[in-house]
């Protein structure tokens, strides 16, 4: 194999919105963020927990709350 042509492996963190740390090895630099992880997903832990990710869910619920009201009208 060619020498330094391959990218240089580290121990990093990977951080979760909820505190969750854990270290993985990567080749990305700079630290990695997520926003939803094993130790806080509703399929792991059985809760259910609304992520409202720069409020998209009020967005929707105000785009489409008269459209609620009129399916109600016509049922």
């Amino acid at each position: 194999m060619r020498s330094d042509i391959h990218p240089e492996i580290q121990k990093k963190p990977i951080r979760c919105a909820c505190g969750f740390e854990i270290e993985a090895l990567t080749t990305q630099r700079g630290d990695t963020h997520v926003e939803i992880c094993s130790n806080c997903h509703p399929f792991y832990t059985g809760k259910q927990k609304f992520v409202d990710t720069a409020g998209r869910i009020d967005r929707f619920q105000k785009k489409y709350a008269g459209f609620r009201g009129n399916s109600q009208q016509n049922a």
